[in-house]
Formats: C-alpha cells, structure tokens, sequence
C-alpha cells in the first residue's frame, strides 16, 4: 500500500484527531507501532504539526470511520487523482535537520550500548554522522564527551523503529553468518576429539581384606579345637 506523503505528520493527526488503534495507524503510515505510541505520549514527534489527510485527499472520511467501528480492519486510502512518483531510498548518510544535529553524539552513544553488533556504516546511515565521530564518541575522546548521555534515536526523530529494527536484524545476521564460517573454517581447532571429552570408565581396584576378617576366614580342625580345651584348668570350688 502506498504511504501518506507525509507519514509521521498523519500519524500525528490521526492520533489527535481519530480513535484508530496504533496498529491501524501504524499500518497505514508505514510506521512501527511503538513509534505510533511514542507520538501518543508525546515522546516521539515533538513539534510536528498534524497534516489531515482528508483535506489532502489521501483519506475519506468515510474510511476513516469505518476502521474506527472495527480495530480489526486496515486503512485504505483514497484513489489519487494525480500520479506520484516514487520516492527513491537516497543512498549514503542521511541529511539531519540542523536544530537534531546536537542530538547525534547522544544517539551514537545509545546504539553504541544497546546495538554493538552494529558496524560503523550502519549506525552513519542511521543517525546522518560520520565515522570518525562515531569512533571518538566509542573511545571517549569527543570533545562533548562529559555531556553525552545514550538517548533512544527514535526518541530523538532522527530515525524510524522500522529503520532501526531493519538494520539491528541485517547486523545480526551478518555476525550469525560470521561465526558459522569461523566454526566450519577452523572446526579441528575448536572441537575436542572424542576420547578426550567422553570420561574414562572408573577402575575397580582389589582392596586387600584386612588382618581381621583373614584371620576370621581361616578354616580350623577339630583336634586343634580339643587341644587347647585340655590345657584350660576347671577350678573346683571347695566351699560346699
């Protein structure tokens, strides 16, 4: 489905103004639900202006109102009289307003903490920055470093959750892959062989029978028994 010209702008008045989900909104805007509930709290979108999109013919109000009786239905927007191109992905960084550019040093250092499987690139191409300053915000040398403090670029406006989520995925992936070629590449190092991580069977040793139960195991005679009974010496006793 095509998107609203200007989504989060939409978002904004849908929330204002409609009684939609945050998942109808989110799916209409092109925008990640928490993100929708950020513009509701006030987190997200701050000093956006609301743009109708009835009054710009994206929207009918007719549409609106049925979405709004069931939460489970899906925005449709209005057939455009005009054709509009699509907006191309601009490669590279991307442009940061002037008055969000103070916010980048505090957004670096969020992705930082949060995302560390996130390369270089990837977090220039989140929040419009480049790598030297990526890598001075890392190892503690930016000029501004006692004043940094890890702050949400969603938070902040200079990215999306939708972009966010996309790239923390891709970042993933690539170090899943990653380690799947380390552990192929050099699996005779990493892997014990068999006889080393199986436990040997225990050995039952013979413990000798001490002195005693030798002693009470011997076998003895009769004659030898009545021998010794001869020399015992019965004393009678006199007083009678």
């Amino acid at each position: 489905m095509t998107q609203p010209l200007m989504p989060k702008a939409t978002a904004v008045w849908l929330v204002e103004n409609t009684s939609l989900t945050f998942d109808q909104i989110a799916d209409y805007c092109g925008l990640h639900v928490l993100e929708v509930k950020g513009i509701a709290d006030g987190d997200v979108a701050q000093g956006i202006k609301g743009m109708d999109p009835v009054s710009t013919g994206q929207l009918t109000r007719a549409e609106i109102e049925r979405c709004q009786k069931n939460p489970a239905t899906r925005l449709m927007a209005a057939e455009s009289k005009y054709k509009v191109p699509p907006v191309q992905p601009r490669k590279g960084p991307r442009y940061t307003p002037v008055s969000r550019r103070q916010d980048r040093p505090d957004a670096i250092a969020w992705l930082i903490r949060n995302h560390p499987e996130l390369t270089d690139s990837q977090i220039a191409k989140l929040v419009g920055t480049t790598k030297p300053t990526i890598e001075s915000i890392r190892d503690r040398t930016h000029w501004n470093s006692a004043n940094i403090k890890p702050v949400d670029p969603v938070t902040l406006g200079l990215a999306t959750q939708i972009e966010l989520d996309a790239a923390v995925q891709k970042a993933a992936k690539k170090v899943d892959r990653e380690r799947r070629k380390a552990m192929r590449e050099g699996g005779a190092d990493t892997l014990l062989p068999t006889a080393e991580t199986i436990a040997p069977e225990p050995q039952h040793a013979t413990i000798a029978a001490p002195e005693e139960e030798r002693e009470e195991r011997k076998s003895y005679d009769a004659d030898s028994v009545f021998a010794k009974l001869k020399d015992v010496k019965i004393e009678e006793d006199d007083e009678e």
